[in-house]
């Protein structure tokens, strides 16, 4: 009942979405989030550009401007003279609402042009709680929310990212999926279009289906047995593999320098540079750590040119230098090392998450130097040895406390340390452990800085996710998961000690989310048609 109607087709040419943009924008909170304008964005020329994207993260934009991979598809599109890319985020509840109100389409923020007038609509789905979004951002656009309701007259909408591995729960919304990492494929997908620009979609997407990592759902057919579980998922096109394969870039392609610098507050303000892709530890609850494999590692010299010409065309004061595991990037110390030399009296600040605890040295701490010290994380996961064993992520008791003591002694006052709960095997001791292992560590940080010493316990509910060595073991039941957040409530306050944990109804959501097929996909149109979205959202939720 609370769903509001889509919009009519009413057709609004660049200007008219302008001039309609100046009544409505000292209206809503946070104009900036919709003027775009901002440093080094990329405008082009409409008119002389042949083939044009729509590269939308569907959450605010506050959250989407940090999102690196939508900053690398946005570099790569635009390097090319005769493509271009513009950015579409969704709407806050207060700007959908004028645009439902007004019959405005929905646009990209460089030109103001209404995405149904792009060839493509590439949308970003790092997690599962933007599916409804998703649906919304698509509604607003003035499309059809099914694929098959939309023809070659419409951009084709194509969606890559973390959460679709699993692409089933949202398959009859999406014409192709890339599974995999979207560098390449972007291109491969765009350069069909272009060849096939005259033809209908069906033959569109029979051409992309051959694609490495493309999934286009209407070519696969599932039948189930009669417990409900799948039988069997058969292609009906000769042009669509049996499997599909996640494509993978061989090489990393060049870091993005040229980051767009926002008007408004966003949630990370630093440059994030990628100096490693994949990871090998395997721990068998990690999906990131699972599918990104294998390894790939940027060279040292192409790390320190990128932080050269960041700051030049940029003016950041904070580079993150990102990785799954960043101290297992084998040059690491070089790395840090020559950071510090080149940039030390910067007052430039670092920040290298994902650090191991087994490879937290001394010498890497040292190397990061004296920028701000605000909290040191370390994310041992499970507090018992046997837990981490289970997990596979084995560190013992020893080198955490030791771990501990040395980032005290280099004048870090807080450690932030993250735990998960509800893994396999678990029982209530594995949770007393982690009250005990966080009071452990906070006695040393008290030798050193007294009672200015704390630790930060942040607490999450286990996920069986796709493709993990757990993706068929069941999610904890809400009664236990309530229980141990209960004790760890209680135990976990005193000064020095705070306790952050996830909503388990969250987890549970998620849960379904991830794991379900495409008979859930009614469930999550259902769901936005009655005023489900922004999910990741507690006040939403």
């Amino acid at each position: 009942e609370s769903w509001t109607a889509p919009i009519p087709p009413m057709y609004k040419t660049a200007e008219e979405i302008e001039s309609a943009l100046e009544r409505i924008l000292p209206r809503v909170a946070k104009p900036g989030r919709y003027t775009g304008g901002e440093y080094n964005q990329i405008v082009k020329d409409w008119e002389t550009v042949d083939f044009k994207v729509a590269l939308a993260f569907p959450d605010i934009y506050d959250l989407g401007m940090s999102n690196l991979g939508l900053m690398i598809l946005y570099d790569i599109v635009n390097k090319h003279k005769n493509l271009l890319a513009e950015r579409v985020f969704s709407p806050w509840t207060d700007m959908e609402a004028f645009i439902r109100q007004e019959a405005l389409p929905l646009f990209s923020l460089e030109t103001k042009h209404s995405i149904k007038e792009f060839d493509l609509l590439g949308i970003s789905l790092p997690y599962e709680q933007l599916f409804t979004n998703a649906l919304n951002l698509i509604d607003l656009a003035g499309m059809p929310i099914r694929s098959v309701d939309r023809d070659e007259s419409y951009p084709l909408v194509i969606a890559g990212g973390h959460a679709c591995y699993n692409p089933e729960p949202v398959a009859p919304f999406i014409d192709v999926f890339v599974i995999g990492e979207g560098e390449e494929a972007i291109l491969k997908i765009i350069g069909v279009l272009r060849a096939a620009k005259n033809l209908d979609r069906q033959t569109q997407l029979r051409y992309i289906a051959q694609i490495e990592g493309c999934y286009v759902p209407r070519f696969y057919d599932v039948s189930y047995q009669e417990d409900g579980t799948i039988e069997a998922i058969t292609s009906t096109m000769p042009e669509a593999p049996p499997r599909v394969l996640k494509t993978i870039v061989p090489q990393l392609p060049p870091p993005v320098t040229e980051f767009i610098v926002p008007f408004i507050e966003t949630v990370h303000n630093r440059a994030p540079i990628e100096i490693m892709r994949g990871c090998t530890r395997g721990c068998r609850f990690c999906h990131a750590g699972m599918v990104t494999r294998p390894v790939r590692e940027r060279p040292v010299e192409e790390v320190l040119s990128a932080m050269d010409a960041i700051i030049s065309s940029t003016g950041y004061e904070e580079i993150a230098l990102l990785s799954l595991s960043s101290s297992d990037y084998t040059h690491v110390l070089e790395l840090t090392k020559k950071i510090g030399e080149r940039f030390g009296d910067d007052g430039l600040n670092i920040s290298l998450p994902s650090l191991r605890i087994e490879t937290v040295s001394t010498q890497l701490m040292d190397n990061l130097g004296n920028g701000r010290r605000g909290g040191f994380t370390l994310a041992p996961e499970a507090a018992t040895e046997k837990m981490r064993n289970t997990i596979n992520k084995y560190v013992t008791h020893d080198e955490l406390l030791e771990t501990a003591r040395e980032i005290y002694r280099r004048n870090w006052r807080t450690i932030k340390l993250y735990f998960m709960i509800g893994h396999p095997t678990e029982e209530i001791e594995d949770v007393q452990a982690i009250i005990d292992l966080a009071k452990q560590v906070l006695r040393e940080g008290r030798k050193v800085h007294g009672k200015k010493a704390s630790v930060n316990v942040g607490v999450s509910t286990f996920i069986p996710k796709p493709h993990t060595p757990f993706q068929w073991e069941p999610m904890d039941d809400l009664a236990h998961v309530e229980e141990k957040l209960g004790l760890l409530r209680r135990e976990l306050r005193g000064q020095g000690l705070r306790l952050r944990w996830n909503d388990p109804q969250e987890s549970i959501f998620e849960g379904f989310l991830s794991r379900g097929d495409r008979r859930l996909a009614p469930v999550i149109e259902n769901a936005w048609r009655r005023g489900a979205k922004f999910d990741a959202w507690a006040d939403h939720f």
